[in-house]
């Protein structure tokens, strides 16, 4: 599939100036290997990572359709590939204008210790210290120069673990830090207050997993893991930003795709308690959520049913929805121009960066796919 015509044809797809230049800071990174874009668009895991060519049938899986009113429309332009085709990162975080990328499925494998660095500015990707040990479904959160890699799947959704890493940007070397108190993978990570929420997620047995609500804080000075109030609704593959001192949670499954929600929920950590807001308009799990411009931006996802490996209601999710926290209110911007799920996004400048990601419902299909989306 010529990916460049795909997008050529998307509505969604138009002209853009070139990017704005999003200065790092040069002092704060490593010297890092650049790595050159992805040669294809899809790999299918299941072919040990063997080029792959979007089916009709599986392209009927996208969905675009939004209930939420409309908003600004926005625009889409295309970014440099991921130099490999992944998916299951559990999302990504960014430090210092770059966008970092961690774990997952690609290359046939399901335990990969990817670290990849996207530079906005260069539109180009580097390869950093590698994860301490591969797994998917890792949550990532950044602050104070470090990015923080907590917990895992180390099979194929299954199988997590209680490790947890910090990365040294400025060095390029990850160490060990305090264990998570109970294992878990599909977790959302966020920074409030200097500490990292760990929220949600899934855990073993491995031929039970299921969702938690689990709500567990790692300070930094102290090395050390504490309880929160767990998140009211356990599930995992969920949005999740802070803003404004609070921390919000959108969207999720409980256990699998076939039960995705539109729940909303929202921590108010004075009182150590949650609160419910708007729902998600297009209810959904594995999709990417971003603060920009004061909104929450929500893009991506999947939801169906897989039964001895036949998909049925397939729908792999376009939809690009943001919600204002000011109003309590949702609207619906242009939608991407590849949907998929899985995917790593982040926001920075005045751009939102949505790289690789699963190209069909479950994990047997991975994309290099990178689209930025900007209000202009």
């Amino acid at each position: 599939m010529n990916r460049r015509h795909l997008l050529g044809a998307s509505t969604a797809l138009l002209a853009a100036p070139a990017i704005a230049q999003t200065q790092p800071h040069q002092h704060q990174h490593p010297a890092l290997p650049p790595m050159q874009p992805s040669p294809q668009p899809y790999a299918n895991i299941t072919q040990g990572g063997a080029a792959h060519h979007i089916t009709p049938e599986q392209a009927a899986q996208r969905v675009t359709d939004s209930p939420a009113p409309a908003g600004p429309l926005g625009r889409w332009m295309a970014r440099a590939d991921m130099p490999i085709p992944r998916s299951e990162m559990a999302w990504a975080t960014a430090w210092a204008g770059r966008m970092h990328v961690i774990g997952g499925y690609g290359e046939g494998r399901f335990n990969q210790a990817y670290h990849t660095v996207y530079d906005p500015g260069a539109d180009r990707w580097f390869n950093a210290a590698p994860l301490p040990r591969g797994a998917n479904h890792v949550a990532v959160a950044a602050d104070a120069g470090r990015v923080y890699a907590l917990g895992g799947f180390i099979e194929q959704n299954r199988r997590c673990d209680d490790l947890a890493f910090a990365y040294d940007v400025a060095g390029d070397r990850w160490s060990e830090i305090a264990r998570l108190p109970r294992g878990r993978a599909a977790s959302a990570a966020v920074v409030l207050g200097g500490k990292v929420h760990l929220i949600g997620g899934a855990t073993d047995p491995a031929d039970e997993r299921a969702s938690i609500g689990w709500h567990e804080v790692y300070d930094p000075a102290a090395d050390r893991w504490e309880r929160r109030r767990p998140l009211p609704g356990a599930r995992d593959h969920v949005g999740c930003v802070a803003h404004n001192g609070l921390i919000h949670v959108v969207g999720g499954r409980f256990n699998t795709f076939q039960y995705n929600t539109d729940l909303h929920h929202v921590y108010l950590p004075d009182r150590d308690t949650w609160e419910v807001r708007a729902p998600l308009p297009t209810t959904r799990s594995g999709h990417g959520m971003v603060v920009y411009r004061d909104r929450f931006f929500c893009m991506g996802g999947e939801g169906g049913i897989i039964e001895r490996g036949v998909s049925r209601d397939a729908k792999v999710f376009g939809q690009m929805e943001s919600y204002d926290p000011a109003t309590d209110t949702w609207q619906k911007h242009a939608p991407m121009p590849t949907p998929r799920h899985a995917v790593a996004a982040t926001a920075i400048g005045d751009w939102v960066y949505v790289a690789g990601g699963g190209a069909v419902l479950g994990g047997m299909v991975q994309s290099a796919i990178h689209e930025a989306f900007t209000l202009g």
